[in-house]
């Protein structure tokens, strides 16, 4: 599926089928190269991730065989490292106004392109364009670790990247995000 808004990592096989089965109510399910890993498309992203969200209050074992959920609020396709890093400062640099006198960091997490494309180097580089971004209009950021108010999570699987922007009150509310 070359469309996805939604990455979903499982535990093991019977997760994969699990997973399957449930995410089935909510969109067009794909299977990816990547061991235990899942893409799904869904109409719209607020309504899906409090769909999720009402799933796991309800039915609370849900999540024994599912890792993560990660809806991402926005997506693109890159063919080579340089296009990603741009198409993610972009994109990243876009919602500057929401970490404005904020706490944050970027994780990537990169399914694909291995050896060329390194986690740590591009959110050290997401992270200093936003910082950046944020001094020159005098509302500075700070990288934060350790309960931030923020946090960008990017997920890559091959050649299409999905980018999300979670508050702090969103990471404790979603549990089925798991950032980290």
């Amino acid at each position: 599926m070359d469309d996805w808004n939604v990455v979903v990592t499982v535990f093991d096989q019977r997760g994969y089928r699990v997973a399957k089965s449930i995410l089935a109510n909510f969109g067009e399910v794909g299977q990816t190269e990547f061991y235990n890993v899942l893409v799904v498309k869904v109409a719209d992203i607020g309504s899906f991730t409090k769909a999720v969200d009402e799933l796991v209050q309800r039915t609370p074992g849900v999540m024994n065989d599912i890792s993560r959920i990660v809806p991402s609020h926005a997506n693109f396709n890159f063919s080579n490292p340089g296009e990603f890093q741009e198409r993610a400062r972009e994109t990243v640099l876009v919602w500057t106004d929401d970490f404005a006198d904020r706490s944050f960091y970027v994780r990537l997490h990169r399914r694909g392109f291995k050896g060329q494309i390194s986690s740590p180097i591009e959110e050290r580089f997401l992270d200093d364009a936003l910082l950046g971004k944020l001094e020159r209009i005098g509302k500075p950021g700070r990288i934060a670790f350790e309960d931030p108010d923020m946090v960008i999570d990017i997920e890559t699987v091959g050649n299409r990247a999905g980018i999300s922007k979670w508050s702090r009150e969103d990471l404790h509310r979603f549990s089925f995000l798991e950032i980290d």
